[in-house]
């Protein structure tokens, strides 16, 4: 079992509540008051997690940039009230961000009893 510091469970805690906050937004029709508290809870949360520096390294890599000018601007864009666009600059910037993750994430889902079997199957499965 993994150890967390209690800095941590209130990150993971953040997170979390954001990441509900930004979907139960977008299933509202994109409510800008959600979203905008989900991003500030997403970003406040991620830096409990990770730390500070370490979340300042993250984002403002050379080669990041543009991936932190999209996923930021785009949570600018949701906090001065226009929801649909700012979503879509910040999913952009959150693949471009986060892609080096998905392998792991997918390999990781391959693990789990019922989504396992679901990615496993002959026109997902990717390796024969």
């Amino acid at each position: 079992m993994i150890s967390l510091t209690d800095t941590q469970k209130i990150g993971m805690g953040l997170t979390g509540f954001g990441v509900f906050f930004l979907f139960f937004g977008m299933i509202l029709f994109f409510d800008k008051a959600l979203l905008a508290i989900g991003n500030v809870l997403f970003v406040a949360g991620l830096a409990f997690v990770i730390g500070l520096e370490r979340t300042f390294r993250f984002f403002f890599q050379k080669h990041k940039m543009k991936a932190t000018g999209f996923f930021l601007g785009g949570v600018f864009v949701v906090l001065i009230g226009w929801p649909l666009i700012g979503m879509i600059f910040e999913i952009y910037g959150f693949f471009l961000l986060f892609r080096g993750f998905f392998p792991m994430v997918i390999g990781f889902i391959r693990r789990v009893p019922v989504l396992g079997s679901l990615l496993n199957l002959p026109g997902i499965r990717s390796t024969p």
